[in-house]
């Protein structure tokens, strides 16, 4: 998410091939589609716009490296996870739930695309804005307002995943339950608990056995709230976002359902 350069360039083609090689109905690749787009947001944003305050008074765009260093270490933890799992290997904890229900047929697509980026809110996030700050020899403080420019992408991203992957009014009373669960899950708090947890990682540098155990915990817990909004629901429902109009490609067989289960 950020400047033109070479980095954000292969980042940006090394995510369109691994995208392509998914089925668009596959989980995975319902927030990878989605994610892709909030890059070229991102992208343009920086681009486009050179104001802009926080509420603390500290300008919203920095150094145009440091926007380039945080976005490609950012979305390079999601590749990550991606690379782990194709090579047979576990993921993160807050990544596991959408690799395990990608193909679960009482899933929705919203549900997967917001359980992506509750993983890559409530853990990726924190933990790139801690290696950026290594990387460029610097504090959170100096990051604060690029940190504000990609939090807020990506709660426009989750706007724009609720508006175009929610089933229509006439499912309503189907779909219910998951306007419930869903609601249940803020991308505003997710973006504030990443900043806090970064700047609790960055003064815990020093001592690497607590670091440790506040990363493992600040996973599990992004974990288990994915597993939560990845809860399946009684009835699958096709969209066209998810099945490019296909109903046939709105359930997978169940027993490929089952394999994938946790």
């Amino acid at each position: 998410m950020s400047v033109d350069g070479p980095p954000v360039d292969r980042l940006s083609a090394r995510m369109r091939a691994v995208g392509a090689s998914w089925p668009p109905a596959d989980g995975v690749a319902v927030f990878d589609g989605m994610y892709r787009r909030c890059l070229t947001a991102a992208q343009e944003s920086v681009g486009h716009q050179r104001g802009g305050r926080r509420h603390g008074g500290q300008q919203a765009f920095t150094d145009p490296r440091c926007a380039s260093t945080l976005d490609v270490v950012f979305a390079g933890r999601y590749l990550a996870a991606v690379d782990a799992v194709a090579d047979g290997r576990r993921p993160p904890a807050c990544w596991r739930p959408l690799f395990q229900y990608r193909h679960h047929p009482g899933v929705r697509p919203v549900q997967f695309a917001l359980a992506g980026l509750n993983a890559h809110m409530g853990h990726d996030l924190a933990l790139a804005v801690v290696d950026t700050c290594r990387l460029l020899d610097c504090g959170p403080d100096d990051l604060e307002g690029d940190f504000d420019r990609v939090g807020e992408t990506l709660v426009l991203l989750e706007e724009r995943i609720r508006e175009e992957l929610l089933p229509g009014p006439g499912l309503l009373e189907i779909v219910d339950p998951l306007t419930h669960l869903i609601g249940s899950w803020s991308p505003e708090r997710a973006r504030d608990a990443a900043w806090s947890a970064a700047r609790i990682l960055w003064e815990l540098r020093e001592l690497p056995v607590l670091a440790g155990e506040f990363t493992e915990r600040m996973d599990a817990d992004a974990g288990l709230v994915g597993r939560c909004l990845l809860t399946p629901l009684q009835q699958p429902l096709a969209t066209k976002e998810h099945t490019n109009g296909d109903p046939a490609r709105s359930r997978t067989a169940p027993d490929e359902a089952v394999r994938h289960r946790p």
